[in-house]
């Protein structure tokens, strides 16, 4: 068993850059181009030790009961609401994600939804399609000058302001954390009163719990007459069937919209929404980060980040373990432990390897949360049964061995 490649499971057409890196590390992967449901995904991950996913695929804690061998999820996107992430820590399963990979990709497409609307860009092209000649200016504008309110000034949002300052547009935002201002931004005490000044509205918020739902008939009121709404952020946090009433009553002019509550699973499924239909309303499938210069680059990145942890048990940029790396010396054996973050674990360690004669050559401890995670570097020699003593350590989650 131990001389068999780990397998990897990479689904909903993730970038082949992941799939050669994978397979260049040795690995043998397997790939599904589109979403799997709860009770497929279980029985395909018998066996497999990486799995890939994007931002269909959950992965419950049914599943991931059902997945003993299971290392490392990757997420190829931004987003980890869709795994049970305090699960998989429970389990020693190490997730990790794309947090900057497709930034520029979501801002091209938030400033090209900008301008298509506000010059109706939309309207101008069905007429022109079904072969009506309108070369009327009105209520067509330039950006320049309008404001651009940013609900969430994460990596997306921050760089969403420096771009549309550069195109001559005032910026305000809110954002529930304490950020630092870019260029003339202003930031926003409330939601609010980004509602009131901006002409513009564009959700960049995380898929956390407490943000579903939060954007809703009231804050559509809220809104200046007239303005302009984008959502590339999370389906869930705002009312479609709200949104759909202040479109049809003129109150909100033009809307876009890239992710929805519910989503077809593979291309060419039926897609279904109360937002269909309208001429002011761009409906794009959930494609915000799906360019081919960003999907190249998630797909290196994640796939590296398995192939670390899998390899040398490094857990930089991990979303659910604490976060380590350490450099490994030459004839050395590596000791990954996962435990729970009480005193005394690295003491009793130690006292199990110096008991053994056995020398550490170097080690590293961090924790996060309930969680500690403790790599240690030892000789190739050792007793057979040290091993065992660390496994059966009352604080132990999950221990392995890396050559």
């Amino acid at each position: 068993m131990a001389n068999e490649p780990l397998r990897a499971l990479l689904l909903e057409g993730i970038h082949p850059d992941a799939v050669t890196r994978l397979s260049t590390d040795g690995y043998q992967v397997e790939t599904v181009g589109r979403a799997l449901d709860e009770d497929e995904l279980a029985d395909r991950l018998a066996g497999v030790h990486l799995l890939g996913i994007r931002s269909k695929t959950r992965v419950s804690a049914g599943v991931l009961a059902r997945a003993p061998q299971l290392l490392a999820i990757g997420a190829f996107c931004i987003g980890t609401d869709q795994i049970d992430l305090a699960t998989a820590a429970a389990g020693g399963v190490a997730v990790f994600n794309a947090p900057f990979s497709n930034t520029r990709s979501v801002v091209e497409l938030a400033l090209a939804e900008v301008i298509a609307l506000t010059r109706r860009l939309t309207e101008k092209n069905a007429a022109m399609h079904a072969g009506v000649w309108d070369k009327a200016a009105e209520g067509s504008h330039e950006v320049r000058g309008r404001t651009l309110g940013i609900v969430g000034y994460g990596n997306i949002g921050t760089q969403l302001s420096v771009l549309a300052e550069n195109l001559g547009m005032k910026v305000v935002f809110y954002d529930t954390a304490d950020r630092l201002a870019l260029g003339n931004a202003k930031r926003c005490g409330s939601l609010d009163e980004l509602l009131e000044a901006a002409d513009i509205v564009t959700l960049h918020v995380d898929g956390r719990a407490g943000n579903s739902g939060f954007f809703g008939a009231a804050q559509f009121e809220r809104m200046r007459t007239g303005s302009l709404f984008l959502n590339l952020s999370r389906g869930f946090v705002i009312d479609h069937a709200a949104l759909r009433r202040h479109l049809d009553s003129g109150h909100v002019a033009g809307a876009a919209v890239d992710v929805f509550p519910t989503e077809p699973k593979g291309r060419g499924d039926e897609f279904r929404s109360e937002l269909r239909g309208l001429p002011n309303v761009i409906l794009t499938p959930h494609i915000g980060g799906s360019t081919e210069e960003a999907q190249a680059d998630i797909g290196s990145f994640v796939a590296e980040k398995l192939h670390r942890y899998a390899a040398e048990g490094a857990t930089t940029l991990s979303v659910n373990l604490p976060p380590l790396s350490l450099a490994q010396q030459p004839g050395t054996h590596r000791i990954a432990l996962l435990h729970h973050n009480v005193p005394g674990v690295l003491a009793e360690v130690n006292s199990i390897l110096a008991a053994n004669s056995v020398n550490v050559e170097g080690q590293l401890l961090g924790t996060r949360g309930e969680f500690g995670y403790l790599l240690t570097d030892i000789g190739i020699d050792y007793p057979a049964d040290v091993l065992a003593k660390l496994e059966k350590m009352s604080q132990a989650v999950r221990l392995r061995v890396l050559s």
